[in-house]
Order: C-alpha cells, then structure tokens, then sequence
C-alpha cells in the first residue's frame, strides 16, 4: 500500500508510464488520468493486493492481540533460555520490546554461529542489522538476530537454544 497526500500526488509526476494511467497523448503533451490511476502503469499487481487481502483477514480471524501476546512469551521464553548460556551476551533486553533476539557468543564470529545454525535448519539474520550507532552503543559491530513470529513454536526455540549451547561449549573446551 502507498499513502500520500492528494496536493502533493496531483503535483507529482508519474515515474513510469504507459497503459491505462494516460487520458490522451499527443505529440505536444500527455495528459494522465486522475489519481491513483496516474500512478498505474501497465497491469495492476492484482495477486498481491488479493495475498494482502488474505493476510489481513488472516490476522483479524486469529486477533492481533493473540498474536502480539504469544510473540511476547516466545520473546520471553528465548530471553531466558539465551541468557542462560555461558558466553553469551544479550544485546537489547528491554521488557515490553519487539520479538527479535540479537546476541553475540564469546569465541565466535556472529557469521559463524549463523552458519551454524544454518546448517542445522534454524534461519538467522547475522551482521549489523542497519542499526550501527546503537550496536557501537553496546559495543559491538555484528549480532546473531532471531526473528519470532506467531508461526514458530516453543520447540524451535529449545531446537535454537540446544545449538547455540554446543557450539558454546564447542569453544569453551576447545580454548582449555
């Protein structure tokens, strides 16, 4: 979806023409339909206003309060677990924050551990996340980041935690 105000979509040209967004054309000057089909070249993208359309039902049928709270507990319940493991630092651990996990692991580069749990099926956003000042703000450059959402499950947090906590004590062995 694109928001914006009337004036300012009158005024503004279109960035890409052709199909039913123009009025009339001559060779002196093209004249374009009234909003939004100014903005509507070609073929809309009728297949994914329909998937948007079936998402937002989706998420009203299951209640975003439903999923915001079971988020907050998968958060939580990874925190914990997390945080309980020897070497690892939490990055980000305000109470009522978004569920996404960032961490790093003493011994390991944060491409490692995400290699590592690659391997192992679990998928993982490693690197600085575009957040750059606040990382150098708790010190570090890189984070190992999992995203939660209300599709995932306790399991694949335990499954997550089980391999971070190897490759823990992977290192921890290894640097005796």
């Amino acid at each position: 979806m694109v928001w914006g105000k009337r004036e300012v979509l009158e005024d503004m040209p279109p960035w890409q023409g052709g199909g039913n967004m123009i009025a009339d054309v001559t060779f002196e000057k093209t004249v374009f339909q009234p909003i939004p089909n100014k903005f509507e070249a070609g073929t809309g993208n009728i297949a994914d206003a329909v998937g948007l359309g079936a998402a937002i039902d989706y998420v009203t049928k299951v209640g975003i309060e439903n999923i915001a709270r079971y988020e907050h507990e998968l958060l939580v319940y990874g925190m914990q677990k997390l945080a309980a493991i020897s070497g690892l630092r939490l990055i980000g651990t305000a109470a009522d924050k978004a569920s996404v996990i960032s961490f790093v692991l003493q011994r390991y580069t944060t491409e490692e551990v995400g290699k590592a749990l690659n391997e192992e099926g679990i998928a993982v956003r490693t690197g600085h996340h575009c957040a750059q000042p606040i990382l150098r703000r708790f010190g570090v450059e890189t984070t190992v980041r999992p995203s939660l959402a209300f599709y995932n499950t306790f399991d694949e947090i335990d499954r997550l935690i089980q391999v971070v906590t190897q490759l823990a004590g992977q290192r921890r062995l290894s640097s005796k």
